[in-house]
């Protein structure tokens, strides 16, 4: 143990350095530290991230002209838009730009800002631009379908849908309005300022980048200038510990406010611990494995079929899952409107044997699976290995860092998968274009969808109630149209959906003010005191 904590205290030295933080028992009054497993980023540049931690960065610092506030993460509000007005029949939205806001490095916040941010995301063309993309914007026509008249943006759509749908979608962290004057001065290569805004911050937000090393660190300092008042806490250093023990040790020991990535097993044993409590926060990411159909042998309907009864939902959910994921099997969310509650399927040997046997799949079969190598992942995919063996399917786990398993997941190069989703945007069109549609499954035609990453065409009709949902005028209707829709991929799918997560996070009881919405998007620290 003298040993352990001696290399704790090295590392605690060298995040020192990078931090400006004291090596001492108890953090600053006026800094939150706080130990993640971080390594998912793959780009903080708002344009591009995609992944749970890097919206967690976005939203701390960085502004869209709506958004789902820390004061309630339920209700749409103003951002950098004071008020705007909508006009359904012609399809538009005007908005007015908030007065006196500025970006971090002093430039006032300009329309240009915004029409400029939103064709950087889609000239860039990521991951996460599908998005803007749903409005019938595209690089060439971006700047007829968002005009600027002085503070005034008028907004017009493509697409026969809600207003609110169109509010939700900028709402989104790729609708963040970044500093163009700054990110356009640091272009390389044509590449719109992305290389260094993946270094740097370029935002109108609460926080701004203090420094940023991959699977190490990230470290945020409070912008005082911030339009919707300053923070209290000056600093939120996140400090990338992927072991669930460390993590703990850290909080114990003072080293740390905060601690993310807890096991079941050591919550429980926090819960009575002197100075710590622990917090928890309903999620709406869902949690899956799925066959990639471009291995031949994965195509089998019944494959995917007898995989619904090999899975040991309660069993994992009442163990080491416990208190952190609640068994769910659609792709829409528990606790949303729209949301498919029944759960049709337990763990049956018998009956998926027979389903293999008469789909006629080849036996034994093994598979890689894909899975990011940290708590609960790894101990999901050694139950499902547990599991599935008796009916003569093994997995062979592979294991990587959540940007390696993301970036393969990304390139359709993978076999099997184990990941999580969460709504780009809180509309079950969000999810239901994921999981129930694909425009085209062709290599070069990327999206941003678990159907298109797993190489998966759904049938016509599927594809075409999808969209039908999208622009389904009577509310009512709409949602029973996406309750279908999960009943539908619940039966004809190459994805199996198993869990709903429920966060708990533990923290020093000084800490006070921390909001953990139901998305990585809804993380804020804003408001966190230290009492």
């Amino acid at each position: 143990m003298k040993l352990f904590r001696t290399a704790l205290a090295a590392g605690l030295l060298s995040l020192t350095a990078l931090t400006a933080l004291p090596v001492q028992a108890a953090t600053p009054a006026t800094a939150l530290v706080i130990a993640q497993n971080i390594d998912d980023i793959v780009t903080i540049d708002p344009a591009t991230a995609y992944e749970f931690s890097s919206g967690e960065y976005v939203v701390n610092v960085y502004n869209q002209l709506v958004h789902y506030d820390a004061t309630d993460t339920t209700q749409l509000m103003p951002g950098l838009a004071s008020d705007w007005m909508i006009d359904a029949d012609n399809k538009t939205i005007t908005f007015t730009l908030r007065d006196g806001v500025k970006f971090h490095s002093g430039n006032p916040l300009r329309g240009a800002d915004v029409v400029g941010s939103w064709k950087r995301v889609l000239v860039l063309n990521k991951a996460p631009a599908f998005i803007l993309a749903n409005l019938g914007w595209t690089p060439d026509n971006i700047e007829q379908m968002v005009t600027v008249d002085g503070n005034k943006i008028t907004v017009r759509y493509a697409g026969d849908f809600s207003p609110l749908f169109v509010l939700n979608v900028l709402a989104a962290r790729v609708a963040s309005i970044v500093d163009m004057e700054t990110v356009m001065a640091n272009e390389e290569n044509g590449d719109l300022g992305n290389a260094w805004l993946n270094k740097n911050s370029a935002g109108t937000g609460p926080f701004k980048l203090r420094g940023y090393k991959p699977s190490e660190l990230l470290s945020l300092e409070a912008n005082p200038d911030y339009w919707d008042g300053a923070p209290a806490m000056k600093q939120v250093v996140i400090r990338h510990v992927a072991e669930a023990a460390t993590q703990r040790l850290l909080l114990e020991s003072g080293d740390v406010d905060m601690a993310k990535n807890l096991t079941p097993d050591q919550v429980s044993g926090l819960v009575e611990k002197q100075g710590i409590k622990v917090e928890t926060y309903p999620q709406a990411a869902v949690h899956w494995f799925s066959f990639n159909q471009k291995t031949e042998a994965l195509t089998n309907k019944a494959l995917w079929e007898a995989a619904r009864y090999l899975v040991d939902y309660d069993g994992m959910a009442n163990t080491f899952l416990k208190g952190q994921m609640k068994v769910h099997q659609a792709f829409w969310p528990e606790g949303f409107p729209g949301a498919l509650t029944e759960k049709p399927f337990t763990y049956d040997l018998e009956k998926a044997k027979k389903i293999l046997a008469d789909g006629g799949v080849t036996l034994p079969l093994t598979i890689q699976l894909d899975v990011i190598n940290s708590s609960p992942f790894t101990d999901i995919a050694q139950a499902l290995q547990q599991s599935f063996a008796p009916a003569g399917i093994n997995f062979e786990i592979i294991p990587g860092t959540g940007a390696q398993v993301i970036t393969k997941y990304r390139a359709r190069t993978h076999q099997g998968m184990l990941l999580y989703w969460g709504p780009d945007f809180m509309d079950p069109h969000s999810n239901a274009k994921a999981f129930a549609f694909n425009a085209d499954n062709s290599d070069d035609k990327y999206a941003s969808t678990t159907t298109w990453r797993n190489a998966y065409m759904p049938p016509k009709e599927i594809n075409e109630k999808t969209m039908a949902a999208l622009t389904e005028k009577s509310p009512e209707q709409r949602l029973l149209m996406y309750v279908e829709l999960q009943q539908a991929m619940q039966a004809e799918a190459p994805f199996v959906i198993m869990f709903q997560a429920v966060k708990q996070v533990a923290m020093n009881e000084k800490v006070a003010g921390y909001v953990n919405g139901a998305t990585s998007d809804f993380v804020y620290y804003r408001l966190v005191t230290k009492n």
